[in-house]
């Protein structure tokens, strides 16, 4: 159960949702029949030790509305409290992301990041709005907003999502809380647009790092969420606290300090993205199974990870300090907590 009505979802959101939210892909039994409990409350535990504020829960490595009901339930009765849970609203049509959200506020989620499926096609703007009104309409949950170019919205404007639509969703829809402004990535702008504009009513979320760090020093950034920042263990939480602290030569320093773990971050998310417009989850579990999380096997379909790739993203962590794991890349298949 929530702790806020619908109408108090903003104040609720500016007093709640702080820090750095990060990912949990779900983990599966070796037959990938079924989801690996083990495995979860490892990498919620492991949540937790890496100081993280919250995580999104993600849905698109093929669960079903049952499984993901199952996965928050044991990722909340694992938090216990003590972390922030997101929906990911990545099924296959509007209706059933309604319905995963009716499921997911029983089992403990307390906002939806709110994304398109894949056969979304609008024809203009309006039906961006419509969709998107009609998910909030459906749902008590605090709804964070997404202009992002996954979508492939930007052949109707370059912002993704432009600032009237997002104005007229936050003036029609008490329960959107945040945006995720990622509008016209890469570029500062949809970030730098959406706090001149919004920034005094709803949390302008900065969930890239390499943008985080620098844009902190300048503009007030209380939440980062939710990108792949369990590749670096618990420095993204850590150098956040710095930049609360107005620590900004520490933060910088650090963050000089990771760039080859960021330069090979990028390299090997860059080419998914670019030309499959989808993030490869393989590549992220693969990341957060270097820094101790559980990894282990995904369902069809889904992306694969190269030995090259692997090791180039184990040298980014080693040079920059960040200890990745000894173990050896095939144990990454089976995970730590096989099932």
């Amino acid at each position: 159960m929530i702790a806020y009505k619908k109408k108090e979802a903003r104040s609720w959101a500016w007093e709640n949702l702080k820090g750095v939210y990060n990912v949990v892909i779900p983990s599966y039994s070796r037959d990938l029949t079924r989801l690996n409990e083990n495995g979860i409350r490892h990498d919620i535990r492991r949540e937790l030790e890496c100081g993280f504020s919250g995580t999104l829960l993600v849905s698109e490595t093929a669960v079903t509305l049952a499984e993901y009901g199952q996965f928050v339930t044991w990722a909340h009765d694992e938090a216990k409290g003590r972390l922030k849970l997101v929906l990911q609203t990545s099924f296959n049509t509007l209706e059933e992301n309604i319905e995963a959200a009716k499921i997911s506020e029983a089992a403990g989620v307390e906002l939806a990041l709110l994304t398109y499926p894949p056969s979304f096609y609008p024809r203009d703007l309006e039906e961006i709005y419509q969709y998107t009104k009609t998910f909030c309409d459906n749902t008590n949950l605090a709804v964070m907003l997404f202009p992002v170019p996954t979508w492939g919205f930007d052949r109707l404007h370059g912002a993704d999502i432009p600032a009237p639509i997002l104005r007229r969703l936050i003036d029609d829809c008490p329960n959107v809380v945040a945006i995720k402004a990622e509008g016209g990535y890469p570029g500062i702008m949809g970030q730098v647009e959406c706090h001149r504009l919004f920034g005094k009513e709803v949390i302008v979320s900065c969930p890239m790092e390499n943008d985080m760090i620098p844009l902190a020093q300048i503009l007030p950034i209380q939440l980062s969420a939710t990108s792949n920042t369990e590749y670096f263990g618990s420095m993204i939480p850590h150098i956040f606290n710095l930049l609360q602290k107005k620590d900004y030569d520490e933060a910088t320093r650090l963050f000089w300090q990771t760039q080859p773990a960021r330069k090979a971050n990028i390299v090997a998310n860059a080419p998914s993205i670019a030309a499959n417009m989808f993030i490869n989850r393989m590549i992220w579990k693969y990341q957060a199974w270097l820094q101790g999380f559980n990894g282990g096997p995904l369902r069809q379909p889904t992306n694969k990870i190269s030995e090259a790739v692997m090791n180039a993203l184990r040298a980014g962590l080693a040079k920059s300090g960040l200890a990745p794991t000894e173990s050896h890349n095939h144990e990454f298949f089976v995970g730590r907590n096989p099932d």
